[in-house]
This record gives C-alpha cells, structure tokens and sequence, in this order.
C-alpha cells in the first residue's frame, strides 16, 4: 500500500434538521483514504457510515448539511461545494458509489446496455462503435459472458449477483479514481458474496482504484481491506490496518462487535451481542458515546471525550482505556484466544 494521500477528511460535522430539531450525524470525525488502498467503514446500522461517505459526492438529503470540517480531494475542498454544477466535477467521473440493491439503482425501462453506455459516452467521450465496445467490455470486466445478448436485456432479466456487477459496470464506465461500495454484497447469498468481493478486489487492481467499503460485515472486512475505520454514533473510534484492528483491537466497541462474530460463539448457547441501545443524537453526547454500553467504563468515560492515542505509527484508538492512568482490562476468554490465534498466524505468515 503506497502512503500518497488521495482523500483527506478533517474535523468532519454533519447535521440534519428534523421536525425543528438538530441531530448530529457525524461527529468530529478525521479520517484519510490512499491511493490503491480498501478502507473499510465498520459499524452497526445507523452509527453514520453511508452518511460519510455520501457527503464525499454530495448526496445528503435535503435536510442534511456540512456544519464543520474539511473534505480535501485534488486540493479542493469538498465540503464548500453547494452547487449541482460543482458536484458534477466529483460524481462519478472522481469518486462513484455501489449501492446495496442493484435493483433500484437500475431503470427497469431500459436495456443494461444502454445504461453503461450512457456514462461511458458522458464521462469517457466516447460515442458510436467505440462508446458499444467499451461498454461490452465493461461488461466482460465484470465477469458477465454472451455480452451482445446481454447488453440488450432488461435488469429483471438478470440474477441479483448479476445486477451488482451490472452496477460495479456503471461505476467503472464513470473512469473514477475512488468507489465507494455501501453494503455490496448484502442481499447476496454466500457464494455469490465471495465471487462479487474477489471481482472488486481484481478489478481495483486492473483499475488503480482506492475502494471504501461501507459495512456491518466483519466477514467482508477480513477478505478485502487493507485498513478498517471503526464508527460508533458518528464518531471513529479506532483506526489501523485489519489486523491490527481484528487481532489487537482496543476499543471496547471494536471488542463488541469482534465477539459477536459467530465463530466465537459456543455450541448450545447463545450468540454474544451488544447491551443497550446506541445514544440519542439529538442531544449532545458527554464523554464517549460508548459508555453506557460499555462494561469496562471509567468514570471519565461519561464526562471527557477521549483523544486519540497511538498503538502503531498505522493504529489508533479513541479510549481512556489506553490512559497510562487506567485499570488494567481483562478479556473475555474467547476474544482474548481469537486476538492470540490471529497474531499467532499473521507471525507464521
């Protein structure tokens, strides 16, 4: 992974106005992208991950605004943009999104074809034969066969795992430098999740992209990212490379979500999950938004936002519990085994 910055957010803050009410989105948050590198956004639904990566291309709803920060692409600043006109130098032909239902994102009216061919004439300036033949290979790129025939069916004539690469095919026809993929493979069965994971990964590096995947998966995590962002109502609470983060994580939210992965689970007994509710963010949180839900919090833990203290020159975490001050924690049995197994195996390798 090269350390040549392509996308830099700085003290990011994001609200929206409901019903007469402010609520806090995204909170603070810093975080870089670089260039041929997957980033993984992990967190439980509603922690704010598609919220982030929607203002990178300006697709917050209508309600939503920028408050605070910097959004830093190609030396331009992101979050000063407020014109449609401004965002069109971004959208696609910069940064494209995979959404995670193809269905929605296609015109059932129109034949997929034309639909890739569309972006490939308006972003490519391509026209005519060479427009036709780019989009077939497109279609080749994303492991879809018969091109001819396909180009000229309708979206409900294709499978689900199809239709997501028909998608990933319009990403790419836009010839951008980052894809943003928000829960690729969500409606996928297994199989089929693996297959559309192993062609993003080869096409990122037939393409040189930089890939940001939006996920509650950690499953999806372990296969395709070079580095994982942990989000927690808004806010990043721990970043570093995946094994870093998978194997010597240390935000208790990062422990949370790492034992309830089925593999920890016991034979009989009942899946570990998380205790409580996320907070509410319609009141301004105190301390780390974590705390209540956190078995191990101090009590600074409910009055003082923690810093970011550093693990590696690559890893960082939002937790009083790296203070040189704190208690020493001890681990649940089965995460303690996990994070000793999977350094044990990143040494062998």
């Amino acid at each position: 992974m090269t350390t040549s910055r392509i996308l830099s957010i700085e003290n990011l803050v994001i609200k929206f106005t409901l019903r007469g009410q402010v609520l806090t989105a995204i909170r603070d948050i810093s975080l870089e992208l670089y260039k041929g590198e997957s980033l993984a956004i992990v967190g439980e639904s509603g922690s704010g991950k598609s919220v982030l990566m929607k203002s990178i291309v300006g697709l917050l709803d209508k309600n939503g605004y920028i408050a605070q920060g910097k959004i830093i692409y190609n030396d331009m600043d992101l979050a000063q943009f407020k014109t449609e006109q401004e965002w069109l130098q971004i959208r696609g032909k910069e940064v494209a999104m995979v959404t995670q239902d193809p269905m929605t994102s296609l015109n059932p009216l129109k034949i997929i074809g034309k639909q890739i061919e569309e972006c490939v004439i308006l972003h490519q300036s391509l026209k005519g034969k060479e427009a036709y033949e780019k989009t077939l290979k497109l279609l080749t790129d994303v492991g879809i066969y018969d091109v001819e025939k396909r180009y000229k069916q309708y979206p409900h004539e294709f499978s689900g795992g199809m239709r997501q690469r028909i998608v990933i095919a319009i990403a790419l026809a836009c010839n951008p430098k980052i894809l943003i993929c928000d829960e690729p493979t969500t409606a996928l069965d297994v199989t089929i999740q693996a297959q559309i994971l192993r062609l993003l990964k080869n096409l990122q590096k037939k393409y040189g992209l930089s890939i940001v995947y939006i996920t509650h998966d950690l499953g999806v995590v372990a296969k395709v990212a070079d580095r994982i962002a942990v989000i927690y109502a808004g806010d990043v609470v721990e970043v570093g490379e995946t094994h870093e983060v998978f194997f010597n994580g240390k935000h208790p939210y990062t422990w949370a979500l790492i034992s309830s992965l089925p593999q920890l689970g016991s034979k009989g007994e009942q899946l570990n999950s998380i205790k409580g509710t996320p907070p509410n963010l319609f009141k301004e949180i105190k301390g780390d938004a974590f705390a209540p839900r956190n078995q191990y919090a101090l009590k600074i833990d409910f009055e003082e936002r923690p810093p970011f203290f550093k693990i590696s020159d690559t890893h960082y975490a939002r937790t009083w519990l790296l203070d040189s001050r704190a208690p020493k924690v001890d681990l649940p049995n089965a995460l303690r085994a996990f994070f000793e197994d999977g350094r044990r195996y990143a040494y062998e390798q």
